[in-house]
C-alpha cells in the first residue's frame, strides 16, 4: 500500500522573529513540526505513498499540525485522536553568531507520550516497502520506545526494510541511554543516518570522513550508512564501498527541517533504486529547506532539478 510509513509526535512550532528573544517577543510564527512527518511529507510531494501515525488531542492546534502534512498527501488512516491531553509545542529562538539558536520544548503530558503498541493499527503501518524511525521518538518515554521497538521488530521479522535516523537530542536523554536503545534498532536497520558528532557521542566512534560511516556499518551490519558532518561533508558506506560528498553552503532563512529534507531526499533515491543518487537529491533539497520558514520542506519533483545556487527569477 505504501512506500514509507512512520511513527512520531506531532507538534506545533512557535518561532520568535529573527533578532528577538523569547522572553521579550510579542509575536510568534506558527507552523507544524515532526521529524518523521517532515520526511513522509517531502516524500509524498515527490510522488511516494506515505503514512504517518501519531497520537494527538482533538482541537484546533492538532488540526493545524495534521492539516499541513495532510495537504501534501500524507496518509492519516493510522492517526490516533484523543478527547483529552494537550498538543506538544516547541519554541524556537533563532540565533546568529555568536549567539546560538535555542529550542524550548513544552511537550509533557501530550497523548503521544503514553502511546502503546496495542493502540496502533499495524495492518496499515506494515503494508509498506520501508519503515522510518528516529531517535527522537525512542527518547521521549518508555512507552514511545516500546511502541517503536515493536514497530521495528514486526517490520524486521516481515522482511521490511527499516531506516533509522539517530538524530540524538541531548535535551531528551543521555548518550548511554541512547546507545542502549538505538543500538537495538540499528542492528535491525537496513539504512542508518548518523552524524559524525552523534557517532562519537552515542557510539564512541571517533573517525574521520567515510571511516565513521564504515565503522557504523561494521558495528551494526546495516547495508547503507550515511554520515553527515555539518558543512564539512556527507559520507556514505555501502556494499560498493565508501564515498564522500561535498556540502555547499547557502544563505539560511530557517534551519530546522533541513536534516529531515536531506534524509527524505536520500530515501527518495533508495526507494527509486539508487541510494547514492538519493544522497545527491538530499543535498539538493536540504538547501531548499534552509531558504524558507517551517520544518516541512515544500518542493516538487521538478524543482529537484533546479539550481539551488541560482538567484534568477523563474519566469
Amino acid at each position: 500500500m505504501f512506500d514509507l510509513t512512520t511513527i512520531g509526535e506531532g507538534q506545533i512550532r512557535l518561532t520568535v522573529a529573527q533578532g528577538e528573544r523569547l522572553s521579550r517577543c510579542n509575536t510568534l510564527r506558527v507552523s507544524a513540526a515532526c521529524s518523521e512527518a517532515n520526511v513522509s511529507g517531502l516524500l509524498a510531494q515527490l510522488g511516494h505513498r506515505t503514512s504517518w501515525c501519531s497520537r494527538v488531542p482533538r482541537g484546533d492546534l492538532a488540526e493545524r499540525c495534521l492539516s499541513e502534512f495532510r495537504s501534501v498527501g500524507v496518509d492519516m488512516s493510522a492517526m490516533l485522536r484523543t478527547d483529552e491531553g494537550r498538543m506538544a509545542l516547541y519554541f524556537m529562538e533563532p540565533g546568529q553568531p555568536p549567539m546560538p539558536s535555542r529550542v524550548s520544548y513544552d511537550r509533557t503530558h501530550s497523548p503521544f507520550r503514553t502511546i502503546t503498541p496495542e493502540m496502533v493499527d499495524w495492518d496499515v503501518l506494515l503494508s509498506t516497502r520501508l519503515v522510518f524511525v528516529t531517535g527522537i521518538t525512542a527518547a521521549l518515554t518508555d512507552q514511545t520506545y516500546e511502541t517503536l521497538r515493536h514497530f521495528v521488530s514486526l517490520a524486521h521479522d516481515s522482511g521490511i526494510d527499516v531506516a533509522l535516523d539517530v538524530n540524538y537530542r541531548s535535551l531528551l536523554w543521555s548518550p548511554t541511554q541512547a546507545r542502549r536503545r538505538l543500538g537495538w534498532i540499528a542492528e535491525r536497520s537496513s539504512i542508518i543516518f548518523c552524524s559524525r558528532t552523534d557517532a562519537r557521542v552515542v557510539f564512541d566512534i571517533n573517525a574521520p570522513g567515510a571511516e565513521a560511516s564504515l565503522a557504523l556499518r561494521e558495528m551494526f551490519g546495516a547495508t547503507h550508512v550515511v554520515s553527515t558532518d555539518s558543512t564539512d561533508g556527507v559520507y556514505y558506506a555501502g556494499p560498493d564501498g565508501e564515498q564522500d560528498f561535498e556540502v555547499r553552503t547557502v544563505p539560511i532563512v530557517d534551519r530546522p527541517g533541513a536534516g529531515d529534507a536531506f534524509v527524505a531526499g536520500t530515501l527518495h533515491g533508495f526507494l527509486s533504486g539508487d541510494i547514492v543518487g538519493g544522497i545527491g537529491h538530499g543535498l539538493h533539497v536540504s538547501k531548499f529547506a534552509l531558504t524558507h520558514h517551517g520544518d516541512l520542506t515544500h518542493v516538487t519533483a521538478e524543482e529537484l532539478g533546479a539550481d539551488p545556487q541560482s538567484t534568477d527569477i523563474l519566469r
